[in-house]
């Protein structure tokens, strides 16, 4: 008879409990989850031993790989670290938002999605190496810095609860963990944590020591004993890069946080090495991305499919539980982070415009390109194609001089010459990334890739179009002349 009694009993209780559920969703439902973004700044795609790279030594990062997706096409929206960053905050592209130069302000009426995460609960912040949103604080030029204090430009601090600047690693850090003493005990967060590495200057060793001798160079770099020294050097800067990386994510074990924590780690553009940061290339706008969402990504996964870096902001969005803004123009991948039914890209875009605060005195100042990649091709579209390339961040090393110096000597192999040295670049650009990754024979204007061609060069028509760019639009009619844009 008690038997009977404590089975009543219990049921009774489990009706209750359940009813208690469905009366309050919030009870039963699963707790908001953090976002912690880590960005490297200057980092390509291959550069990390979970890419395949034996050079480079990175086991924190792999061992990240490990537990999470990597995603082997992730592409940002620019080469440069402005632009690209402000398509980060916004799913938007630069274009679209009035964010394609380099001391641009984000206007203010443009939203981030760490402040629809900020009006939904979370507790929000900024850490470490410039974020770029408001200028370069201390840096910019008087005119620059009087316009955006006269017109009060600078808008993060008001966006989110926490902004601090760090250029050092361990000042980064520090921040870090500031921001999660300050974070109210009872709100999920956002962090958005940049690291200045392996941004040039190449002067901060990490934990081991490359031998330049025994690197692999790329198929497009040239042999010489400084341009291994640089390369080597870079690598060091990732190897540094990854200690802090796994600094980071032991603050989050060591608080109890990591379970129930997002990370995002992402390269903010490519390097800046030959064909890399300010170019359209695989090296300039193929990042790293890898993202751990514990008990929903599967741990040591991978994706092919194509990403852009407009769409980190609806991801964290969806994954958030949130609606994702009709603006963004971001596609959200969390579904397939979550192994669930998913309609992937077929194409990503990406933009090139002025860089630093320099007159245009040659293309690593200023420039007009656009690219669209699709998941075997890539188009890229030089509107000022008249003008020689010119390297980003590094026409001052002396491995760089040494080359200039040996073309003008003619003692530089023909194919490093035409790739570095040519007096023009073509207007238009194709390659078949499947049979040519080092993106060496251009297809444009060939019979055998007319088709491939006239579909991308139509992709890119469209998005300049819709994006209302200022550049001229790429389709020519075959009934217009020469360079007029479908006759008059």
């Amino acid at each position: 008879m008690n038997r009977k009694i404590t089975l009543v009993f219990a049921c009774l209780i489990l009706t209750s409990l359940a009813a208690l559920c469905a009366a309050n969703p919030a009870a039963s439902a699963e707790p908001k989850p953090n976002v912690l973004l880590i960005l490297s700044d200057d980092h390509s795609y291959p550069h990390l031993g979970c890419y395949g790279n034996k050079d480079v030594r990175t086991p924190n990062l792999d061992k990240f790989a490990a537990e999470g997706m990597r995603f082997d096409r992730a592409y940002v929206s620019s080469p440069q670290c402005v632009p690209s960053r402000a398509t980060i905050f916004t799913g938007r592209s630069p274009v679209d938002i009035g964010m394609s130069r380099f001391s641009s302000p984000l206007p203010r009426a443009i939203k981030t999605y760490p402040e629809a995460l900020r009006a939904a609960g979370w507790f929000t912040g900024v850490a470490g190496r410039t974020y770029h949103m408001d200028g370069a604080s201390g840096t910019m030029p008087p005119e620059t810095q009087a316009v955006f204090d006269k017109y009060k430009l600078k808008t993060f601090p008001d966006r989110l609860d926490f902004v601090k600047i760090g250029k050092i690693e361990e000042i980064s850090l520090g921040q870090m963990r500031e921001f999660l003493d300050l974070r109210p005990s009872d709100k999920p967060f956002f962090l958005q944590l940049c690291s200045h590495d392996p941004h040039r200057p190449l002067t901060t060793k990490g934990p081991f020591k490359t031998d330049p001798s025994k690197i692999t160079l790329p198929a497009h770099y040239p042999d010489t004993t400084l341009v291994r020294e640089d390369l080597a050097n870079y690598y060091d800067e990732i190897a540094h890069f990854d200690v802090f990386f796994g600094e980071a994510m032991a603050e989050l074990e060591k608080r109890g946080l990591a379970a129930n924590t997002i990370v995002i780690f992402m390269g903010d553009n490519g390097a800046s090495q030959f064909r890399g940061k300010g170019t359209l290339y695989e090296f300039g706008i193929h990042v790293p991305l890898i993202v751990r969402w514990p008990g929903k990504a599967m741990p040591g996964s991978s994706s092919t499919d194509l990403i852009s870096g407009e769409d980190i902001a609806p991801t964290c969005l969806e994954a958030a539980g949130l609606p994702i803004p009709p603006e963004m123009t971001g596609k959200s991948f969390a579904k397939l982070l979550k192994g669930e039914a998913y309609e992937p890209r077929t194409v990503v875009f990406s933009e090139r415009g002025a860089h630093g605060y320099d007159l245009p005195g040659n293309t690593a100042d200023f420039d007009l390109s656009r690219a669209v990649v699709s998941k075997t091709h890539k188009l890229i579209y030089n509107a000022l194609g008249e003008l020689p390339y010119w390297p980003v961040d590094f026409y001052k090393m002396d491995f760089w001089k040494e080359l200039v110096a040996m073309q003008k000597s003619g003692t530089l192999d023909a194919k490093f010459e035409k790739l570095y040295f040519a007096p023009t670049r073509s207007m238009f650009e194709l390659y078949d990334l499947v049979n040519d990754p080092e993106e060496f024979t251009n297809l444009a204007g060939t019979p055998q890739a007319e088709a491939v061609e006239t579909e991308l060069k139509a992709e890119m028509h469209e998005w300049i179009m819709l994006q209302r760019d200022f550049i001229p639009l790429p389709a020519v009619s075959k009934k217009g002349g020469k360079g007029k844009q479908g006759g008059e």
